[in-house]
């Protein structure tokens, strides 16, 4: 229906903003250590416990698909319900280098 598309929706565009803010954190978090992917003491990073991800844990699950010394992509991965109506768009993802990715069968513009 067109009220369960809104909502299937508006829960992407927050996730987005997740994913856009975590990936602020990974660029705070290179300025401090010079890499993505560990601290200089040598302690894999980790993101940090954003409001964003309690409120949209029933709808997505947030990590670092990938990080290295000089490239991340953060993943939002949808759940249940989000899973189940958002074939479109699927897993979000950002990288270091601003390119936005889905798994969807639609366009990352259609989803971001």
């Amino acid at each position: 229906t067109s009220y369960q598309r809104q909502v299937v929706e508006s829960r992407r565009k927050a996730a987005t903003a997740c994913v856009m803010e975590s990936a602020q954190f990974m660029e705070r978090f290179y300025t401090t250590n010079l890499r993505y992917d560990e601290t200089t003491a040598g302690d894999a990073v980790a993101l940090p416990a954003l409001s964003c991800f309690g409120d949209l844990s029933v709808f997505y699950t947030f990590s670092i698909g990938e990080a290295t010394d000089r490239t991340f992509r953060i993943d939002a991965d949808p759940l249940g319900a989000q899973a189940a109506r958002d074939g479109l768009c699927g897993t979000l993802s950002l990288t270091q280098a601003g390119v936005r990715g889905i798994s969807g069968t639609g366009t990352p513009g259609e989803c971001w």
